[in-house]
């Protein structure tokens, strides 16, 4: 599973440390893909085979369902760490995410978002603003 937040840096050739936290589970190869919200988003191998699947079972002839498939599978890199720990991100996929040189990890259960720093900061802190309302919608379904 993956939790929490780390901030790190991409150097000139578009390498950034993956999260120690985070190495094991993606050791054998990860999926590095277009995500939610102008980030990007890491999967392990099996849980992008999940959601290959899942992907395949929505009605094709729905536009939405042709969209989504492209821009996530279109855009999707397979990632391996290198002998430092460091995954590389391809360009079209920094310029899709508008990351800049600090970047952070967010874990999300069973993916990591790669959000750029500044964007990641604005985003949190007005979600942040708005946990109260949230918690009181999320407590119907149980949380």
């Amino acid at each position: 599973m993956f939790l929490g937040e780390y901030f790190h840096s991409i150097d000139d050739k578009g390498r950034v440390a993956m999260p120690a936290k985070y190495r094991e589970q993606v050791e054998k190869g990860a999926i590095l893909t277009r995500g939610n919200d102008g980030s990007l988003t890491i999967y392990a191998l099996n849980e992008w085979e999940k959601l290959v699947e899942k992907i395949m079972q929505l009605p094709q002839s729905k536009s939405e369902v042709r969209n989504y498939a492209r821009l996530v599978l279109a855009g999707a890199v397979e990632i391996k760490l290198d002998k430092q720990g460091r995954i590389n991100i391809p360009k079209y996929l920094t310029e899709f995410a508008s990351l800049d040189k600090k970047v952070v990890f967010v874990g999300l259960y069973d993916k990591v978002e790669i959000w750029d720093e500044q964007r990641w900061v604005q985003y949190r802190q007005e979600v942040e603003n708005q946990s109260v309302d949230v918690l009181e919608q999320l407590s119907e379904f149980g949380l």
